[in-house]
C-alpha cells in the first residue's frame, strides 16, 4: 500500500539491519516520513521500534541499510550530531534536566555561545520563541524544570527539538503519563506542527489515538517492517492482525456472560483520606470497571477491599464471609489484587517466573522440580514468552510480566480478581490477549472487579461500570447506558445539561 501523496519523503530509512550477538533486532527495515505527516509507528514489545529509533537518532549505528534525510545521506554519530541535523526524539522517559532553568534545557547542547561564554540574552529570545510555538508563552524561563508538571516539561522537550530547528520529531508513548486535559493539549501541538510542515514519527500502544493523530502507519513485527498504509483506510483490528502475526476480529471480545450469585459486597468502605465512601456489589460472572480522574480514589478503594489499606468505616463481605482481613486472609477466601505497579508490587523481578508465579501458593509445591512443572503449564497455558520457568521475570517485556501477573491469581484459583489498570504499558497485542483471558474468566464464573484510565478499554471489556470522584463512588451503569461523555462528566462531578 504505497502512498504516492509526496514523492520524495523528508526521511526515509532503506534496509536497516541491526544484530546484537545471535539476536536478530531489525531486519531489512523500511521507514518513510513525509514533510507535513504524522507516521505511526505500531508494533509489540520487541518487536524493534526502540532499536530503529535509537539508529534514527545517532545512538546506535546499523549494520546495514542507509537512512536519507532531505534526499541527503544522514548518519549521526551520537544524538547530539542527530538533533543538530534536524531530527528530535523525545522519549517515554523524559530527558529534561531538573536542575536547570526551562531556558537551559531548551538550548541544552546547542547553547550560543561568544568568546568562551553563553549569551544570555540570545538563551532568553530563544526559549521565549520556542516556548511560543507549544503554547508556553506564559512560562517563566527563569524557573527549575524540576518543579514542573510532567506534561509541562514534556512540552519542554518538544519547545527544545523547535528551537534547534528539527525538521523529524519522534514522539514516544507521549500520553502514558498525561491527563485526558494534557492529552488533548498535546494533539493540538501535534496538529500544529503538521500544519507547519513538520514531520512526526508517534509511537503508541493506543490504537484510538493512531486513528485519531496519524496519517499513515508502518508495523514491525520481529524485526522486520511487515505493513504499511494509510490510518483512514485500516481497521484497528487490522493493525493488531499485522502486529500479532493473525487475524484478531474483535479487540475486546465478549463472550456469554451469565451472572449468578453476588461473591463481592461492599457497604459504605471509607479509609482514612480515600475512598470516601463507596459501595459495590460484584456478582460471579461479570466485570465491573471503575472509571475516574488520576487520584480520584480508586486504586485505594481496591487495596482497602485487598487488606492493604486501612478501613475508618464499612465493612466488605466476600462470599459468606464478612469483615475486615488481611491479605493473607483474602488470599484465603479466594480475593485476588493485581497491582497497577507490577515493578514495584506486583513481581519481584530478580527473582524467576516460576517463583514469580507460585509465591502464594506454596504448601503443596515445596520441590523446585514442582514449582517449575506448575509455572510450564501456566507459561504454556498463557502464552507467557519466556526462555523457562527459571528466567528471571525482570527479563521479560511488559505484557509478558503482566501475564505472570495474572498467572499467580489463576494459579492461586481465586473466585474474584481485582485488577488495577491491567493493561498499563503493555502493547496492543497483549492488551488484546489480557482482554481475551478477562472475558474467559468472567463467562466461567469469575468475577473481575476492573480499575481502569482507559475509558475505551473499560466499555469494551465490562458489563457494567461505575465513576469514582473525589473518593465517593457512583452507581454502576450498564455499558449500554453510557459512554464516554457521560463518564468524564461524573469524574469531573459536572452535571450533565440534559
Amino acid at each position: 500500500m504505497a502512498d504516492s501523496a509526496q514523492p520524495v519523503p523528508r526521511l526515509e530509512m532503506r534496509g536497516i539491519a541491526k544484530r546484537f550477538g545471535a539476536t536478530i533486532a531489525l531486519d531489512g527495515v523500511d521507514l518513510e516520513v513525509h514533510a507535513g505527516e504524522v507516521m505511526a509507528l505500531v508494533g509489540e514489545n520487541g518487536a524493534g521500534k526502540s532499536t530503529l529509533m535509537k539508529i534514527l537518532s545517532g545512538a546506535l549505528v546499523p549494520d546495514d541499510g542507509h537512512i536519507l534525510l532531505e534526499g541527503k545521506p544522514y548518519a549521526p554519530h551520537d544524538p547530539l550530531e542527530g538533533r543538530r541535523a534536524g531530527v528530535a526524539m523525545i522519549y517515554q522517559e523524559l530527558a529534561v534536566a531538573p536542575d536547570l532553568t526551562v531556558a537551559e534545557n531548551i538550548v541544552l547542547g546547542a547553547e550560543p555561545v561568544r568568546a568562551g561564554f553563553v549569551r544570555g540574552a540570545e538563551v532568553e529570545r530563544t526559549a521565549r520563541a520556542a516556548l511560543a510555538e507549544v503554547g508556553l508563552s506564559h512560562l517563566p524561563t527563569g524557573i527549575r524544570a524540576g518543579g514542573l508538571p510532567i506534561a509541562t516539561r514534556q512540552l519542554i522537550e518538544v519547545a527544545r527539538a523547535v528551537a534547534v530547528g528539527a525538521r523529524v520529531i519522534v514522539l514516544d508513548e507521549p500520553t502514558s503519563s498525561l491527563t485526558q486535559r494534557d492529552v488533548d493539549r498535546l494533539f493540538d501541538l501535534v496538529r500544529r506542527l503538521r500544519k507547519q510542515g513538520q514531520s512526526i514519527v508517534y509511537i503508541s500502544h493506543f490504537l484510538e489515538e493512531v486513528k485519531a493523530m496519524c496519517d499513515r502507519f508502518t508495523v514491525l513485527r520481529d524485526g522486520k517492517s511487515v505493513a504499511h498504509g494509510r490510518v483512514a483506510e485500516t481497521s484497528a483490528a487490522e493493525i493488531v492482525g499485522h502486529m500479532v502475526g493473525r487475524d484478531v476480529e474483535d479487540l475486546y471480545p465478549r463472550s456469554v456472560r451469565k451472572p449468578g450469585e453476588a461473591a463481592l459486597v461492599v457497604s459504605g468502605l471509607s479509609g482514612p483520606i480515600k475512598p470516601v465512601s463507596a459501595s459495590i456489589t460484584l456478582h460471579r460472572g461479570e466485570v465491573v470497571g471503575i472509571a475516574g480522574l488520576v487520584g480520584a480514589g480508586r486504586t485505594e478503594f481496591l487495596r482497602a477491599i485487598f487488606g492493604l489499606d486501612a478501613v475508618r468505616a464499612g465493612h466488605v463481605k466476600v462470599a459468606t464471609a464478612t469483615g475486615r482481613a488481611t491479605p493473607a486472609g483474602r488470599w484465603s477466601q479466594g480475593v485476588g489484587l493485581l497491582s497497577e505497579d507490577r515493578k514495584v508490587e506486583g513481581l519481584a523481578l530478580e527473582r524467576s517466573v516460576a517463583d514469580n508465579l507460585t509465591l502464594t501458593r506454596l504448601t503443596r509445591l515445596v520441590q523446585p522440580s514442582a514449582l517449575e512443572r506448575a509455572a510450564q503449564e501456566w507459561i504454556d497455558k498463557l502464552g507467557i514468552r519466556c526462555r523457562g520457568p527459571a528466567q528471571p521475570a525482570g527479563e521479560l517485556s511488559g505484557g509478558n510480566q503482566q501475564k505472570i501477573a495474572f498467572a499467580r491469581l489463576l494459579h492461586h484459583k481465586v473466585d474474584v480478581l481485582l485488577l488495577d489498570e491491567p493493561t498499563r504499558g503493555v502493547d496492543v497485542g497483549a492488551k488484546a490477549e489480557i482482554y481475551r483471558l478477562i472475558d474467559e474468566l468472567a463467562a466461567g464464573g469469575r468475577a473481575v472487579l476492573m480499575v481502569s484510565s482507559y475509558l475505551p478499554e473499560l466499555l469494551g471489556v465490562c458489563d457494567r461500570i461505575a465513576v469514582m470522584c473525589r473518593g465517593r463512588l457512583g452507581p454502576a451503569r450498564p455499558v449500554g447506558e453510557t459512554d464516554e461523555h457521560r463518564i468524564m462528566l461524573e469524574a469531573t462531578g459536572t452535571e450533565s445539561e440534559s
